[in-house]
C-alpha cells in the first residue's frame, strides 16, 4: 500500500471540506495506483479523516486495507477508472450551484467566457442513474470518454484527472464557473464572443 496516495485523498478531503464541497454524507474521493483503489469512507466527516480510515480497494473490489468501509459509491469510482487509460483520481460531489444545475439536468453553457471555454468547452449532463448503483455511471461514460468533468443528473457533479488532485482542481474550477454563468444570466444575456473567437477556445481542449 502507498501511504503517499493515502495523504493525498486525505489532503483533497480537507479542502474540498474548507470550501464547502463535501460534508459527511456527500462527496467521495479516490485515487489509484498499482492497482489500488485509495476512496474515503462512508458516512464520515471529510475533515476528521484519519490515514487509517481510508479505504483501500484491490482489483478485485476487496477491501484489503483501512477500518472503515468505503463509500457506497465505490462501483462508481471503480468503474471510472475503467473509462480511460490516463484517470488516477476521481471526485464526486455536490457543489451547490453544479448540483442545482444538475436537479433542473441543464448543462452549463456560455460563448462569452473564454476560460469556461478553453478549459472545459461546457458542462454536459448525464441522464439520471440511481446513486449507489452501477446505474449511476451509464450515461456518463460516453462524456467522460472525451471530458474530465460531467453533471450527473438529477444528482452531482463527477470529476477525473491525472491525480486526485487534478480532479479536485477541476471541481473547484467548474464550480466557480458555474456559478459566474448563473449569476451572469440572473443579470441578463450575456455578450457572446464571436464565432472566430469561440471556435479558437473551443478547440484548445479537444481530446
Amino acid at each position: 500500500m502507498d501511504r503517499e496516495k493515502i495523504l493525498e485523498v486525505l489532503q483533497v478531503a480537507k479542502r474540498l471540506d474548507e470550501k464547502n464541497l463535501v460534508n459527511a454524507f456527500e462527496g467521495n474521493i479516490s485515487t489509484k495506483k498499482d492497482g489500488l483503489v485509495y476512496i474515503t469512507p462512508t458516512g464520515k466527516n471529510k475533515a476528521l479523516l484519519t490515514e487509517e480510515m481510508v479505504a483501500v480497494i484491490d482489483s478485485d473490489g476487496k477491501q484489503v486495507g483501512g477500518n472503515c468501509k468505503p463509500t457506497s459509491e465505490l462501483p462508481m469510482h471503480m468503474e471510472t477508472y475503467t473509462i480511460r487509460d490516463d484517470i488516477g483520481g476521481v471526485v464526486h460531489c455536490h457543489p451547490t450551484f453544479l448540483t442545482a444545475y444538475a436537479l433542473c439536468c441543464k448543462p452549463v453553457e456560455t460563448r462569452a467566457y473564454p476560460e469556461m471555454m478553453g478549459n472545459f468547452d461546457y458542462f454536459q449532463v448525464a441522464p439520471y442513474g440511481r446513486p449507489g448503483t452501477e446505474d449511476i455511471l451509464k450515461g456518463a461514460i460516453p462524456i467522460l470518454k472525451h471530458h474530465d468533468i460531467v453533471i450527473l443528473g438529477n444528482h452531482g457533479v463527477l470529476a477525473v484527472g491525472a491525480t486526485v488532485t487534478d480532479a479536485m482542481n477541476r471541481v473547484e474550477a467548474a464550480e466557480a464557473i458555474t456559478k459566474t454563468v448563473f449569476i451572469a444570466n440572473a443579470l441578463g444575456r450575456q455578450a457572446d464572443l464571436s464565432p472566430e473567437e469561440c471556435d479558437f477556445f473551443f478547440s484548445l481542449n479537444q481530446k
